[in-house]
């Protein structure tokens, strides 16, 4: 398999130039911070990822974890980087600093948990599991618990778990039968089964703090019965120190399609005594406490569609560049033309790195969106980046992890036969990528967030401002020599969203299934409208540093015409799914069951 190159010229532009992370600096709390020493920990953390994490990723596939009477045991490789990861600090770099963290911005996070997602994405839901569970404790944990667990956390000695699944109750979490019974002295009694636990069991952290979605003796039905608690898999005593095993056990672990590397565990509570466990905010408020970390944890899936089209990416072009057959058109007879050179294998590179672009500037716009809505210094400028955080979550987690499963099978075909099988490496980009439309709320449930809950927000005024905003930036595309084309494209896209948009507000109150039933065709047309008002802004910046002069005019150029496929090519397509999010339910409820059959 290719070695992994971390983008980060490409990090630098977008978090620079097109997310505005200039302007997230411009804060009391990042005072210690400059673009320029952020640049500077990201060239180290690439390096990291690069020589330690992604050489790993084959053992991962291969090896994968092993389950054996109840112990979980990965590949020796991970054991040795997740150390180093441990030694090196950059698990910490975007928590709090009162707990040991290096209290960067979240797009800066984003940046690490890309790189490390590239290279070993089975390897990086680890970190990303603690990463939800520090964000819970951090928010709705007592002080004791903070102190107690939080240092170990950021440093990735101690890892954490995220347990809400049961076997009968998955997107309905209301479903959660587990109990958790009082004891008398502050703690609970744990009793329950969980499924889909990823790193519920494993050997590379000291502990692992499970935080327990479970009801109370007295709770209501449904999520309002729903509580959340932390319970570590082994105690710990008042100096820190660990203690006995808690009655927590991984019964199995699945056998999955990819992932191969990172153990999705069923656990058992309670078998014995009952596993001992602690409340986690107040009682019955384990839904709240679960959404308070759930725009991340979105985002963060979003971003692994990102990261597994980067590195297919990197391995298609790498075989285009070296893989010799035919002759391509103004070859010499006779002589074999690497694939690069034929139009369809042009169109397959030109239609990754176009959407690969697009996707980082919806990424990183919404990570400096979380960041602003807590950091700005204006109530209306936070307000603002809270709205647009809400109306971009569904788009990153369900357009981008759609586009990873499509992008990466792209790299197969790139591939051609060699890609079909296994000694590539281009089918486990595939494989491992497939889940990202599955969990963290499937992309259906992303789809109907989006027409249920964010299409609301001002009676639609949040998106049709981002429109509003779009039609300008195409009047700058106009003064631009060779983008008229794309100023075109875009005010198009906009005026089918509006109509889209405008239907839904329109016939999705009184009649929910009418909004449900486009709900996925308009997921896919506004996130690529969205994207391709981002890639409009981008083609802009590019063209000004052309113009000014710049010692980096192949890089701008690169991105100019990335911005320019991605409006002529791409973006034209988004107004062909008007009459999809337009045409009610009627026809998805025309044949019966028996029918389908």
């Amino acid at each position: 398999m290719t070695d992994y190159r971390p983008p980060l010229r490409d990090l630098r532009y977008v978090l620079d130039e097109i997310s505005g992370l200039p302007g997230v600096l411009d804060n009391d709390q990042f005072e210690h911070l400059d673009t320029d020493t952020i640049h500077l920990v990201l060239e180290e953390v690439g390096r990291f990822m690069s020589e330690v994490v992604a050489p790993t990723n084959v053992d991962g596939d291969q090896i994968g974890t092993v389950w054996n009477d109840g112990v979980v045991t990965t590949p020796d490789s991970f054991k040795k980087a997740y150390k180093q990861l441990v030694d090196s600090g950059y698990g910490s770099i975007p928590f709090d600093p009162n707990f040991g963290g290096g209290g960067f911005p979240w797009v800066v996070g984003l940046a690490i948990q890309e790189m490390m997602t590239s290279a070993n994405m089975a390897f990086s839901l680890c970190t990303l599991l603690t990463q939800g569970a520090i964000e819970a404790i951090t928010h709705h944990g007592s002080d004791e618990q903070q102190a107690m667990y939080l240092p170990k956390m950021l440093t990735g000695e101690w890892s954490g778990t995220m347990n809400l699944s049961e076997p009968q109750a998955g997107s309905d979490v209301g479903a959660v039968a587990a109990k958790a019974e009082p004891v008398g002295d502050g703690s609970y009694k744990i009793r329950g089964q969980k499924i889909w636990i990823t790193y519920g069991d494993h050997d590379m952290s000291e502990n692992i703090v499970h935080l327990v979605l479970a009801r109370t003796p007295d709770a209501a039905p449904g999520t309002r019965g729903i509580s959340m608690f932390l319970v570590p898999k082994f105690l710990v005593n008042d100096d820190g120190s660990l203690g006995e095993a808690n009655d927590v056990s991984c019964v199995s672990i699945e056998h999955k399609l990819g992932i191969h590397g990172s153990p999705t565990c069923v656990l058992s509570y309670g078998e014995n005594d009952g596993a001992i466990g602690w409340l986690v905010g107040d009682e019955f408020s384990g839904m709240r406490n679960m959404f308070t970390m759930m725009n991340n944890a979105r985002l963060s899936v979003g971003l692994q569609g990102l990261a597994i089209s980067e590195r297919a990416y990197q391995h298609g072009l790498d075989y285009a560049l070296e893989r010799k057959q035919g002759t391509a058109i103004g070859a010499p007879k006779g002589e074999q033309s690497p694939i690069i050179d034929h139009p369809d294998v042009r169109r397959m590179l030109m239609t990754q790195r176009a959407w690969i672009d697009a996707m980082r500037t919806l990424i990183y716009t919404n990570g400096a969106a979380i960041d602003r809505s807590i950091s700005a210094a204006d109530a209306a400028d936070r307000e603002a980046a809270r709205e647009l955080t809400d109306l971009l979550i569904p788009l990153s987690k369900g357009l981008c992890t759609d586009l990873g499963n499509e992008l990466t099978s792209i790299a197969v075909q790139i591939f051609g036969g060699m890609g079909y099988v296994e000694e590539t490496g281009a089918a486990q980009h595939l494989r491992d990528i497939r889940i990202g439309a599955i969990y963290e709320g499937t992309n259906g449930i992303q789809a109907a967030d989006l027409v249920g809950r964010k299409l609301a927000m001002r009676g639609g005024g949040v998106i049709t401002d981002q429109f509003d905003a779009f039609e300008k930036t195409a009047g700058e595309l106009d003064a631009i020599d060779g983008l008229s084309t794309f100023a075109t494209e875009l005010r198009g896209v906009c005026t089918a969203a509006r109509t889209a948009t405008q239907w839904l507000i329109d016939n999705g109150g009184d009649n929910p299934n009418a909004a449900l039933a486009g709900s996925a065709p308009y997921l896919r047309l506004l996130g690529t409208v969205m994207c391709g008002g981002f890639m409009a802004r981008s083609a802009v910046v590019s063209a000004g540093h052309l113009a000014a002069g710049t010692d980096e005019a192949d890089f701008y150029q690169a991105k100019l015409t990335s911005a320019k496929f991605f409006g002529e090519q791409i973006l034209p397509q988004a107004g062909g799914l008007v009459s999809a999010v337009c045409a009610g339910p009627d026809d998805l409820f025309a044949l019966t069951s028996d029918q389908l059959s």
